[in-house]
């Protein structure tokens, strides 16, 4: 394997030509003008789950994942999951509870629901909330801890989990597992736009629900993005991808192995901005050692070539710059003892990762932060998942006799300027009524 064409070289004859087709593939704007088709599509669907509910529901899933499905099949029994959760290796489970802990103590503490004191705000959790889990042969119980767990401690009393049947016509075991170890009882094996549209809505078989959350493919988070409106999402949350701000002081092997774990995705993206063109050049040898050996090297070629690059900058200004301009889902720092200092100057990111000690696995499974993150550079305003994302805020107002008095001349002044007669004179009636 040789990855000398990802160097993308400040100076180089086509480098305006690299970075443009660089930002072309992880960006929103580009993504939704070259998907039209798609984006119609899943309109389609969702639209039409809408109107004929779980028959619909059912058709689209045959359809895409070839698995008839009558409605009454659509959720998991109760046995099934405490059979999956028996069935755990007790190694596997011992790791599972501990990395639910670390999630849960984390969001317990930056629950802003907690300190429910103001006279002027209150919040509530939601009651009732889909999460999407990906349904991969591979299965991804981490993924249900980082979407279920924010939840929980929100205080949302009603999460159902939708995974699409693709491990031998029903969702692996282990994410099973999972939802019986947390609680979670109600979990549909459908998944799709028609998952999306069904939690939307509501059918006969899934009640509606108040939010969907959790990352996934174009299809998800589009039709995500179709009902946004009817119910709330979190972000548009895949594919995944990675920056890595490396200076000379970084580990290439270290700095490469971090590229390759999210080009493995596939779809997924490893992408470095240095100014060292010295590492460049190491970390590109490094993906030509390490991603023969990896178990899905075929794929996670494939993503390399398409979607990474190893940029060169003539500064760390101009490195620092970059990487807030691009806004990646995952940002790493590996600068040496220069890395919580640089890290201080990026703002752009999904979650950033400090330091040659914290690869992206970290967050992935363990530290607890929710690893459900804004993709497609959209990190410039969508925020990571968290257990403030399932609750809602309401203003409260209260005010004495006195308190309108002494403000009731203005607020009938600003009324009439906005020609609000009877706003005026909800304000003067009081006034009259109590001399």
């Amino acid at each position: 394997m040789n990855f000398d064409e990802l160097l993308i070289q400040t100076g180089d004859r086509d480098y305006a030509e690299n970075m443009q087709r660089l930002r072309r593939e992880h960006s929103m704007g580009e993504f939704l003008k070259s998907r039209k088709e798609l984006a119609e599509s899943v309109r389609k669907i969702v639209a039409d789950v809408g109107e004929r509910g779980d028959a619909a529901v059912a058709e689209y899933t045959e359809k895409f994942d070839k698995v008839k499905l009558p409605p009454e099949q659509f959720r998991v029994s109760a046995d099934e999951l405490e059979r999956a959760h028996k069935a755990l290796d007790a190694e596997l489970l011992a790791s599972l509870k501990q990395a639910i802990a670390n999630v849960w103590n984390y969001q317990s503490e930056i629950f802003v629901g907690a300190r429910n004191m103001s006279t002027g705000i209150r919040y509530t959790p939601l009651r009732r909330v889909a999460l999407c889990i990906p349904g991969a042969s591979a299965p991804l119980p981490s993924t249900v801890i980082m979407t279920a767990v924010p939840a929980q401690v929100a205080g949302v009393k009603e999460i159902a989990v939708l995974s699409p049947p693709r491990y031998k016509g029903s969702i692996h075991p282990v994410i099973l597992g999972v939802c019986f170890e947390l609680g979670i009882s109600e979990v549909y094996r459908i998944g799709g736009a028609q998952a999306v549209a069904a939690a939307g809505w509501g059918t006969k078989t899934i009640a509606k629900v108040d939010k969907i959350a959790g990352p996934g493919h174009d299809v998800v988070q589009l039709a995500k993005k179709e009902m946004f409106g009817m119910v709330d999402m979190d972000s548009f949350a895949g594919p995944s991808d990675v920056l890595i701000v490396a200076n000379e002081q970084a580990n290439p092997a270290w700095v490469a192995a971090d590229m390759l774990s999210q080009a493995e995705h596939d779809p997924g993206a490893g992408i470095v901005v240095t100014d060292s063109l010295a590492l460049a050049k190491k970390v590109i040898a490094e993906l030509a050692t390490q991603c023969a050996k990896l178990d899905r090297a075929a794929q996670t070629e494939k993503c390399l070539r398409a979607y990474s690059a190893v940029v060169v900058c003539p500064t760390m200004d101009a490195v620092i710059d970059w990487a807030n301009d691009f806004a990646a889902e995952h940002l790493q720092v590996q600068c040496g003892k220069e890395s919580k200092q640089i890290s201080l100057r990026l703002f752009n990111a999904g979650a950033i990762f400090i330091g040659p000690w914290t690869p992206v696995a970290v967050g992935d499974y363990w530290a607890g932060p929710s690893h459900t993150l804004p993709t497609r550079q959209t990190s410039k305003y969508f925020s990571a998942l968290t257990c403030n994302d399932f609750i809602k805020s309401t203003s409260v107002i209260e005010y004495s006799q006195e308190q309108l008095v002494k403000a009731a001349d203005d607020i009938i002044r600003l009324a009439r300027t906005e020609s609000l007669d009877a706003h005026a004179k909800s304000v003067q009636r009081r006034l009259q009524s109590n001399g």
